[in-house]
């Protein structure tokens, strides 16, 4: 409850100001404190593996500025419904396309990472009247959980699924009513498809490459930028990714992972400090002591 509680009082105060002074207090607080921490050693070994012929000088910038946009994005959480609210802090580059899958060009399954305030990207969906089911990993904590769904709840995003089979099957049943399903699909899935990302394998979720191929339908990439270093974003609606189907299914299967695989390693690499670098995303043995 202590952190629950934690939450409310920093959602109050967040309130109060600016959002762009909100903002920028989280960046400043994150590059202050995030190096202190065991995820600076994740973040560095991550940073590495993705960009082997760094220099210490520039792992030590990019370290520097994800912190910057960790925290950003961490903090703006608590007042992320006056930034969507605020037209003018969001442009959609591809509008058009999400338009037209609400009026009917659907149903899609909405892939992407967690790049820069991703939050924004369920916000573009649901305002654009597309249909949709989201999914979300509950917090640990019930009572902080009921709190970032009540967050969520203030910028129009209702529609949640559960992981895990009974997820899996709510995904599916949504599909065959004609609605679209949306997933992140950049973090390590234990037991999932190995597929290379920066020339490492990762264990990566089958989930969306499963559901295109099973119902037909194509894969619709999304990413965030942000447009400065204030709370002002552009929302990308990529190009779709058609899977083929040639019925060999484990083929066809590790073929789609593959390119969503490398749909999240090109927008690493384009703006590598807007990624989650505090993930264990690649094997556990990656990580030990060297």
């Amino acid at each position: 409850m202590l952190q629950a509680l934690l939450f409310d009082a920093a959602s109050a105060l967040a309130r109060l100001f600016p959002v762009d002074s909100v903002s920028n207090f989280g960046a400043g607080l994150f590059r202050t404190l995030g190096p202190l921490t065991r995820a600076h050693r994740v973040a560095e070994r991550n940073l590495r593996i993705a960009f082997p012929n760094a220099d210490d000088p520039e792992i030590a910038r990019l370290l520097q500025a994800q912190w910057s946009e960790l925290g950003r994005s961490l903090i703006e959480f608590t007042i992320i419904d006056r930034i969507v609210a605020d037209t003018g802090r969001l442009e959609i580059e591809g509008l058009e396309r999400l338009q037209a899958i609400a009026a009917g060009d659907g149903p899609v399954v909405f892939i992407s990472g967690h790049f820069s305030n991703f939050e924004l990207m369920a916000a573009a969906i649901v305002r654009a009247g597309v249909k949709s089911q989201i999914t979300y990993r509950a917090m640990n904590n019930p009572y902080v959980d009921e709190r970032v769904r009540r967050v969520r709840y203030r910028y129009g995003v209702r529609l949640f699924a559960p992981k895990g089979l009974e997820g899996a099957r709510e995904l599916m049943r949504a599909l065959e009513r004609g609605e679209s399903v949306a997933l992140m699909n950049d973090q390590k899935f234990n037991g999932g498809v190995e597929a290379p990302l920066f020339g490492v394998m990762a264990h990566t979720a089958p989930g969306p490459s499963t559901f295109a191929l099973r119902f037909g339908v194509p894969l619709q990439p999304m990413s965030v930028q942000r447009v400065g270093e204030a709370a002002r974003f552009r929302i990308i609606v990529h190009d779709s990714i058609v899977l083929e189907n040639t019925g060999d299914k484990a083929a066809d299967l590790t073929a789609g992972v593959k390119r969503i695989n490398a749909f999240i390693e090109d927008r690493i690499r384009a703006r590598p400090h807007d990624w989650f670098w505090v993930h264990r995303r690649w094997p556990s043995e990656m990580y030990r002591k060297r």
